[in-house]
């Protein structure tokens, strides 16, 4: 405690860093950020933008960049996203942002940000372009944590020969995470294919009777192959589960002989 004491007298950490450090999160004008969140369950806290003004998403990803080198912010639109660019352009201006303006999320690492780097790699499947938003939200949390992150779009059991084709690119993975929405079909078949975990995503696409996700989220809990299923349109979980199993292996691989 002492060090990090004299740390902030002589100004090599922030009030902020500190606070982050001995308590594990830091507290700034929009509330409290989790800082110790990767240290301790192995993913990035991330500013879920549903629910908050443009202001306070930016006063957290400011916080997140000074006390952990990185800022995620899920589910943004344009107008969150322009509020946390000048807000780092003026707080953090060496930071590197990404920004997906369909999926809404932004990254931003700052400059001496030294990024995770697993030996796994994490295969993102959709079942059409309409998978696209939380399937991208899943793939930029799985790469986030380090994974090697491949796309693998627009394979749905619609044409199964779509499906066929892709059966090699699916095997080359060490876990896959499949968007699905309508009936959610596509996991089960891929999971009977291959010999890797798989994380059905249900996405909320389809209309009428068992819409707006539910029949694909029920068809993925019925599944009759081995697979597991996060909540409808959650690419965050799916990509942190995909995150935390690359970890594993990546992990293991390290203690190879």
């Amino acid at each position: 405690m002492r060090d990090i004491l004299e740390a902030v007298a002589t100004g090599d950490l922030s009030p902020a860093q500190a606070e982050a450090e001995l308590a594990g999160y830091a507290t700034g004008e929009a509330g409290r950020f989790d800082a110790a969140r990767e240290a301790r369950a192995g993913l990035p806290e991330a500013v879920l933008a549903d629910g908050k003004t443009p202001s306070e998403i930016a006063a957290l990803a400011a916080t997140a960049i000074e006390t952990t080198g990185r800022a995620v912010v899920t589910r943004s639109d344009a107008d969150d996203r322009a509020a946390v660019e000048e807000r780092l352009a003026e707080a953090h201006p060496d930071a590197e942002l990404r920004v997906d303006d369909r999926a809404g999320v932004l990254v931003a690492h700052a400059a001496d940000y030294d990024p995770p780097d697993l030996d796994a790699t994490v295969g993102i499947v959709t079942a059409g372009t309409s998978d696209a938003v939380p399937a991208t939200e899943a793939a930029t949390i799985a790469r986030e944590m380090g994974a090697a992150v491949d796309r693998i779009d627009d394979v749905g059991v619609a044409s199964l020969a779509r499906t066929v084709d892709a059966v090699d690119e699916f095997r080359h993975h060490d876990v896959l995470v499949v968007a699905a929405g309508r009936e959610g079909a596509l996991p089960t078949v891929v999971a009977g294919l291959v010999d890797v975990p798989v994380i059905g995503l249900p996405v909320s696409t389809g209309y009428g009777h068992g819409g707006a996700g539910q029949a694909a989220f029920s068809g993925m809990v019925q599944s009759c192959t081995a697979l597991s299923v996060v909540n409808i349109d959650a690419g965050f979980t799916a990509g942190a589960q995909a995150g935390l199993i690359a970890r594993q292996l990546d992990d293991a691989r390290s203690r190879e002989p």
